[in-house]
């Protein structure tokens, strides 16, 4: 498929967004229409909402002249269409090809998005009009829309034609924004987009309303109106047509969409707006010797108001770019239903904390990590119905899909009431694999590890769901290069949790400050649970590896200046930065702590200076590079470090290994 012009391309983005909306609408309530079926009555509330979603599908589909997205929108508005006039009963087939219409609309939108051939409707199409037939099919000819109605005779038509600019569009006023205005007084005939000799774009409606009063109201946003009949009147005499810009306002919006691309270079400024801050800083500092203190207040006075602002500024650009885990969520449900029909088992997937909110890239990233958990859930994790009876158990599995926030960390959790993992049956394919397992009992880390690791599965096939080995690598992976961290709790018979921590944001993030030797990293704030000042007699030897005492358990540690080869005066007393949770907390021993610090997270793209356990580099104001730590990667190195037989006492050439 050739590329859209640009002009027309913007048109494209409020296109797909406006698809987006309307298919995660559908989605709801198709789920919420299949968990009422069977009782008392047709949901009259969902099918309508369902119908408004196909309608304006269909519509906007037309308007991009995408016709699969347009025709399949219009099979899936008629069959609801006769389920609302009572013309066809739902059933559970019904529901089953609307489910599936759905889907398949979704990867029509996706195809195009993606410039890739859309896949055939022919299928679903037919399975529509089996269960529904229809007497008349709809004119869908080239030039024409399927968005139509048997007109009203008496009813005045009009011509409304508008034509976007990036002014109107900056006030929220687009095409979808018409389209819907025209709906609400009156019904569209005909919708066609016609390109302008000057390459612009204009989109002309056949309205046939009676409401000459409403469409006045349109005059100010750049819809042209003529009459088409002469029962038709608009402005003060027959026949009259106001230019753009005359007559009543429109109500305002408060909604406006903005590229992603633009929201990065902002942060990006802000960005260097703290580097800048920090140098400032340092330089100040270096001067304040040579200031008298009257005046020196002043300029500290200033530094901290700055500071302020810049914190503010931040935190606003960041709430910006905050958009609901729902995104990833509402994809959940299609997946489980669909594994579960075709395995044969009974499942129930549990919604929690769907308007937390993350940065945009982390959606974007995290869709993939968060389906393959939801899958091994339903392949490994969920018995069949007889199993679960024999064990005592409800037939019905559960599945718990949550998000929720704490401080600048958001946590989610992808939890199974199911069998639980069998360590004797991992550490067995393991061993058959070639792979290092540890002597004692597998903990909840040591089976994550092996679990993760790249081409390892317990199943003997492939399926839908799981079997090829890489869906556990691929959580991890991305999991890691996000800055965050994954743990796994698992009780036999209990069933499994999987809990995924991340950053809220990538970009700018609170830091931890500290010193080993004479060089100095920065840890982010979120990953570390704890401070603690250890002293070297608390220190004890096990196995090669070290420990101290921690909350009436032992806490594994790895000195910092061991570990990358740092020559480092070893004193009395040294700190430890926590990071983990539980059975996976591993300390990170540091000479001393500097501080606090806002820092710029840079990433290191060359993959000739990539190394595991950095995850970044940033500029505290003083001029040097300062590399910032990755506590997933370094935790992941002291828990299997003695399967792969690498001591306490290692360098970073053995990290690498």
């Amino acid at each position: 498929m050739s590329e859209p012009e640009p002009f027309f391309q913007g048109f494209l983005d409020d296109y797909f967004a406006e698809c987006d909306e309307h298919l995660a609408g559908a989605t709801r309530a198709l789920l919420a229409l299949e968990a009422s079926l069977g009782t008392t009555g047709t949901d009259r509330v969902l099918i309508d909402e369902l119908f408004r979603d196909f309608h304006s599908l269909k519509g906007i589909s037309a308007m991009v002249e995408l016709r699969p997205a347009e025709q399949l929108a219009h099979h899936l508005e008629d069959y609801l269409g006769a389920i609302r006039d009572r013309k066809v009963t739902l059933t559970a087939a019904g529901i089953d090809v609307l489910i599936d219409g759905t889907q398949r609309l979704e990867q029509v939108v996706n195809a195009y998005r993606s410039h890739q051939p859309p896949p055939s409707i022919d299928d679903v199409a037919a399975r529509i009009e089996a269960i529904a037939p229809r007497p008349v099919k709809p004119d869908a000819g080239p030039d024409r829309v399927a968005e139509r109605r048997a007109p009203e005779p008496s009813l005045p038509r009009w011509r409304c034609t508008f034509v976007p600019t990036r002014e109107l569009l900056a006030r929220g006023v687009g095409v979808d924004n018409i389209r819907k205005r025209l709906t609400e007084i009156g019904t569209i005939i005909d919708a066609v987009p016609h390109v302008r000799p000057d390459g612009t774009i204009a989109f002309q409606f056949t309205l046939e309303t009676a409401a000459a009063d409403a469409i006045d109201a349109l005059l100010s946003d750049g819809v042209v109106v003529e009459p088409i009949d002469s029962t038709a009147v608009v402005g003060d005499a027959p026949g009259a047509v106001r230019p753009p810009g005359a007559g009543s306002t429109a109500a305002p919006t408060h909604i406006v969409r903005v590229d992603l691309m633009r929201l990065d270079q902002l942060m990006q400024n802000v960005g260097d707006l703290v580097i800048s801050r920090s140098r400032l800083t340092e330089a100040l500092t270096r001067l304040e010797r040579h200031v008298p203190s009257s005046e020196w207040r002043s300029v500290q006075e200033n530094i901290v108001a700055i500071d302020r602002q810049l914190r503010t500024l931040r935190e606003g650009i960041m709430r910006i770019r905050l958009v609901p885990i729902g995104e990833i969520f509402r994809r959940m449900p299609f997946v489980v239903r669909d594994l579960a029909r075709e395995s044969g088992k009974k499942i129930t997937l549990d919604l929690q904390g769907q308007g937390t909110e993350i940065d945009k890239y982390l959606i974007e990233r995290m869709l993939d990590p968060v389906l393959h958990l939801v899958r091994n859930a339903v392949s490994h994790g969920i018995e069949t119905p007889d199993v679960r009876i024999a064990n005592g158990k409800r037939p019905e599995g559960t599945i718990t899909l949550s998000a929720f926030t704490s401080g600048e960390t958001v946590t989610i959790e992808v939890a199974d009431d199911g069998r639980g993992v069998d360590a004797a049956a991992v550490a067995a394919r393991a061993r058959a694999a070639g792979l290092p397992v540890p002597a004692d009992t597998l903990d909840g880390s040591a089976l994550l590890a092996l679990l993760c690791s790249s081409g390892f599965s317990t199943n003997d096939e492939a399926d839908r769901a799981s079997g090829r080995g890489v869906g556990m690598s691929v959580v991890k992976s991305t999991v890691e290069q996000l800055s965050g961290t994954v743990t796994m709790t698992t009780e036999p018979g209990g069933g499994t949790r999987f809990t995924v921590e991340l950053p809220l944001t990538l970009a700018i993030t609170d830091a931890l400050i500290g010193r080993v030797g004479a060089e100095v990293f920065a840890l982010p704030q979120g990953a570390v649970q704890e401070v603690i000042e250890v002293t070297s007699s608390d220190v004890r030897l096990v196995e090669r590896n070290e420990i101290i005492p921690y909350r009436r358990g032992a806490l594994p540690i790895v000195r910092l200046a061991r570990l990358f080869g740092i020559d480092s005066a070893v004193g009395e007393r040294f700190h430890v930065f926590v990071v983990g949770r539980g059975a996976a907390a591993v300390g990170l021993a540091v000479d001393r702590i500097i501080g606090q610090r806002e820092i710029v997270v840079r990433a290191i793209n060359d993959p000739l200076a990539r190394v595991d356990g950095i995850s970044g580099a940033t500029d505290l104001g003083d001029g040097r590079v300062v590399l910032i730590l990755d506590p997933g990667a370094l935790a992941t190195f002291v828990r299997t470090r003695e399967a792969r037989a690498v001591g306490a006492v290692g360098d970073w050439g053995r990290l690498q290994a």
